[in-house]
């Protein structure tokens, strides 16, 4: 029979920073915790007032994997609840993965709560939807290769650059020159739109509106080389398009469509089509 397991980690999403964007399981998850590991320099410390007040917190900027896990097998032992509280969204740049399979080899229950991610924040900070109808309708998340993590081949900004469609680009800012030269060499025109966003949600934030052509020159200025994410792309300045799905024209199962505004539709569509040959 398999052993029982004991003890049990929950991955939180925190979200940007802001401790307000923490989701109702997330705050809950970090109240009935035995033990909390917070990323002091990526979360804000308000995120621990959900916590009990005899809760052990530990913090994860001065902690390898090697100590992260020395916990883990102390929550096997003594049936200890952890909240591992990561900045973000767990899926995307957060080490959960490697922690998680070990969580499971240690025979402890996990589950992962989801996180507002950073490109989501700078997007509403900025006001702007991401899939502009005709201009943009998928969204690239991705990173600037040469750092740390060796990227996969393939994978190099200039490359997803070549769809031309939005990209949020994260931690990048300490090689702008670099990236600017990507999104070139990838086939973004000069004067695309770039929304440059420093610690977001955090009292110090700053969001600054540029162009491929002045991203370095902007990053430089203001001395940004850390907790810096970039949105670029054509919808971050697009207007006058519309989704079909509140046109009168448009039908689903909860709404009928105007007969007229559905010919018109059809017929700007049959329009819009490439024509064969």
């Amino acid at each position: 029979m398999p052993a029982e397991t004991t003890g049990k980690v929950t991955f939180v999403g925190a979200g940007p920073g802001a401790a307000d964007l923490l989701t109702f399981r997330a705050a809950r998850a970090i109240a009935e915790a035995d033990v909390v590991i917070w990323a002091a320099s990526l979360v804000q410390a308000e995120v621990l007032e959900h916590a009990r007040e005899e809760a052990e917190i530990l913090d994860s900027a001065a902690m390898s994997l090697e100590d992260v896990l020395v916990v883990y097998e102390r929550a096997v032992r003594d049936g200890l609840l952890v909240a591992r509280i990561h900045s973000g969204d767990p899926a995307l740049w957060g080490g959960t993965q490697e922690q998680l399979d070990r969580c499971v080899e240690l025979g402890l229950d996990v589950e992962i709560v989801p996180g507002v991610s950073a490109f989501s924040a700078v997007a509403a900070i900025a006001q702007r939807e991401l899939t502009i109808p005709e201009v943009a309708q998928s969204v690239i998340l991705t990173r600037l290769g040469g750092g740390k993590t060796p990227m996969p081949p393939g994978e190099e900004v200039r490359e997803f650059a070549r769809h031309g469609t939005t990209m949020a680009v994260f931690l990048s800012a300490a090689r702008s020159g670099q990236l600017a030269v990507e999104l070139l060499e990838g086939g973004y025109p000069t004067e695309t739109p770039v929304v440059i966003a420093y610690q977001a949600t955090w009292p110090d934030e700053l969001v600054l509106r540029c162009t491929i052509g002045t991203l370095e020159e902007t990053v430089k200025a203001h001395k940004l080389w850390k907790h810096t994410l970039f949105l670029v792309g054509s919808a971050l300045s697009a207007s006058g398009t519309r989704s079909h799905l509140y046109h009168p024209g448009h039908f689903h199962g909860f709404r009928r469509a105007d007969p007229a505004s559905r010919r018109a539709l059809r017929a700007a569509a049959q329009t819009a089509a490439p024509v064969e040959g």
